[in-house]
């Protein structure tokens, strides 16, 4: 009997989103989180949110304008200083486009230092979070040591959505 609730707990912990989540560990997994990390944006069905260092991996842009061509709304914040003087950076290419706002966001300030937005999550339809050391370039999950976490965990969706929101308030226009 006690076996018939603990999977009745555990199957009910799993149609909460508790359990849909995978880590991936780069470089070895890097197709894999590539194909999810795509596979995530064009089922995208109202917003993503993006918060990006570096963000320089064409192939993405490319799936995050043609889920914006299908009416979703994206926005992303943009590291200011990895980006504006940055000639790879996707952000002029994204900028351009109907659906997709960009902006910029500096670190907190301190005596002699500069602080920088240095997060890499995304946020899909308020229900799933992608989160990890990851810059979005071909270089980081083609040959550097990263995580990628994909989760549908709510209270750490909710969490990073409240958190994107105080970032977008202080974010800069491009």
């Amino acid at each position: 009997m006690w076996i018939k609730k603990c999977f009745l707990c555990v199957m009910c912990l799993f149609a909460l989103g508790y359990g849909q989540e995978n880590l991936y560990m780069l470089p070895y997994e890097n197709t894999e989180a590539l194909k999810s990390l795509l596979t995530h944006i064009k089922n995208a069905k109202i917003n993503i949110n993006i918060s990006i260092y570096s963000f320089t991996n064409r192939e993405i842009a490319k799936a995050l304008r043609d889920t914006a061509q299908k009416g979703v709304k994206i926005t992303i914040i943009y590291d200011k200083s990895a980006n504006l003087k940055n000639d790879t950076s996707t952000i002029g290419y994204l900028a351009k486009y109907k659906n997709i706002e960009v902006c910029t966001l500096e670190g907190k300030s301190a005596p002699n230092y500069a602080g920088i937005m240095h997060q890499k999550m995304a946020i899909i339809d308020d229900k799933i979070l992608i989160v990890g050391s990851a810059n979005w370039s071909k270089s980081a999950f083609a040959y550097n040591y990263e995580t990628l976490l994909i989760t549908q965990n709510p209270s750490h969706t909710h969490k990073a959505n409240q958190y994107f929101a105080r970032m977008a308030k202080e974010c800069q226009a491009f």
